[in-house]
């Protein structure tokens, strides 16, 4: 490993009003390494990764690249310098194809047009070395998610980057796309890359990566080396406390059923068959984990429960009650029923209210919150205060708007309000997805104590190993079907492994 840095950061401190998000943070990246960047929702890593990617100046410190003193007024600076970063939410435009998004900003031009030709042949030709397997001409709208990633990182070679940041790289991918994307990180590195890895998974950071360095709470804490590391030793330096990793819960004891599905069927957005005859019972006291590779009907079927989706054909009974294309509101009041949705931002919260109003989003109306068409401020703002405190949704004030807080505190705060209201039926849709360790912990608390209450509870979950320590019985889906449902004393992860690939062992 070479002596000198490919890229250092020196007593970097990054100051927002009345906030330090980074406080003197010194880090080295070497030629060939990966480095991975753990800590909680709120560490200060994505801020960090700002100043280095230009999008942040930084209030004191610097940056170095191959031993230089740099200055970076924006991404384009970090560009020249060899710097590309792969955004949690990637920054490519739908409608356009791959190689008009790789050329975007940087185009190859012949003459006054355009020259796609060469752009497409130097993509394809990036495509081979890496394998990364991107067609130049696709529409980016139709490509999968973990294909999109691969443009992203195309589109930061194309750019002939040598320091790599992959923000949060395999949130949204499916466990094959998980695979593929640490096969061409292995081969960036033997190449001579770079990388800086943000993630919250410690398993994923035990596997891939050189070094370890730990934030928390705007400063590093500490490094360490994955060879010798546990996950829980990565966790208790994350949080700055023991963290219990193991879900513990005692035996389910189930009552009446609450949740019933008979042959479900409805389509996707496009027309195509989504839920193919869904059928399945959950009930009071026990949770009911739907494990399966993402896109095999998971979200479909959450959404035709919630009255998200029109189902085209079956019945839904909550509670005993016809629900069968009840409205979202008939769900929540009339089924009992509370929704920890898949996408937060789109369906668990409205980024420019404050954290009071979203604390009310399902509930505004009624008394005490309102009367008649008066809203009664002051009772939202003490349901508020007494929420974040029992729901541990860390942020200076409930006047702040829900987008400021971190992904784990929103999390948080979408929990605080489903749960704050008495209901006999929990659909947890990928209810830790993106957060960190810490507030995972406390999420997996608070569904197993609503069990223990007597709510029947839903999971749906692409982490087998969150299915694996929170369920009950365990519902397989593959191609909109149900193939097989398994009590948790008999479920393996091979065994599941096999049912999720869509083979059922005679």
């Amino acid at each position: 490993m070479e002596q000198t840095p490919v890229l250092e950061a020196r007593n970097i401190t990054k100051r927002f009003p009345g906030v330090i998000a980074n406080r003197n943070v010194n880090l080295a990246l070497h030629r060939g390494e990966i480095l991975a960047l753990l800590g909680e929702n709120g560490a200060g890593k994505s801020t960090l990764m700002n100043v280095i990617y230009g999008l942040y100046q930084p209030t004191e410190g610097e940056i170095l690249v191959n031993g230089k003193p740099v200055q970076m007024h924006s991404p384009k600076d970090a560009i020249t310098l060899g710097i590309g970063m792969v955004h949690q939410h990637f920054q490519l435009v739908p409608v356009m194809t791959v190689v008009d998004n790789v050329m975007l900003g940087s185009e190859s031009v012949r003459g006054p047009f355009l020259n796609r030709e060469a752009a497409a042949a130097r993509i394809t030709e990036l495509s081979e070395r890496y394998n990364l397997s991107v067609d130049p001409y696709a529409l980016v709208e139709d490509l999968p998610v973990g294909v999109r990633q691969r443009v992203e990182i195309i589109k930061a070679l194309y750019r002939q980057a040598d320091i790599l940041i992959l923000d949060e790289p395999t949130a949204v991918l499916t466990p094959q796309e998980i695979e593929g994307l640490f096969a061409v990180m292995d081969l960036l590195r033997k190449q001579g890359k770079a990388i800086i890895f943000i993630t919250h998974k410690l398993k994923e950071v035990l596997r891939v990566a050189d070094r370890i360095g730990v934030l928390r709470r705007g400063e590093v804490v500490g490094e360490a080396d994955p060879k010798t590391a546990t996950q829980a030793s990565l966790a208790s330096l994350m949080v700055g406390r023991e963290v219990i990793l193991e879900v513990k819960k005692s035996d389910a004891h189930p009552g009446r059923a609450i949740l019933e599905i008979a042959d479900l069927h409805a389509s996707t957005d496009l027309g195509e068959p989504a839920l193919a005859g869904v059928s399945l019972a959950v009930h009071a006291g026990e949770i009911v984990g739907v494990a399966g590779v993402q896109g095999n009907g998971q979200t479909e079927l959450v959404e035709v429960l919630t009255g998200l989706r029109t189902a085209k054909g079956g019945s839904i009974h909550i509670g005993g009650k016809e629900m069968t294309d009840a409205s979202p509101r008939q769900v929540t009041e009339e089924g009992q029923s509370c929704h920890i949705p898949e996408d937060r931002h789109t369906y668990g919260m409205v980024s420019a209210y404050s954290i009071a109003d979203n604390l009310v989003l399902n509930t505004y109306y009624k008394p005490p919150f309102a009367r008649g068409i008066t809203v009664n401020r002051a009772a939202i703002d003490k349901n508020a205060l007494a929420l974040v405190e029992k729901f541990d949704v860390r942020t200076p004030s409930v006047h702040l708007s829900g987008g400021s807080l971190s992904g784990g505190n929103q999390q948080k705060m979408v929990v605080a309000r489903e749960f704050s209201r008495p209901i006999q039926l929990l659909i947890a849709a990928q209810p830790t997805r993106g957060i960190d360790v810490g507030s995972i912990e406390f999420i997996h608390q608070q569904i197993v104590a609503k069990r223990d209450e007597g709510v029947a509870v839903l999971l749906v979950s692409s982490e087998l190993d969150e299915i694996l320590a929170l369920s009950d019985r365990i519902a397989v889906m593959y191609k909109g079907e149900i193939i097989d449902i398994v009590d948790r004393g008999d479920a393996t992860r091979e065994g599941l492994g096999l049912l999720m690939a869509g083979v059922k062992e005679a």
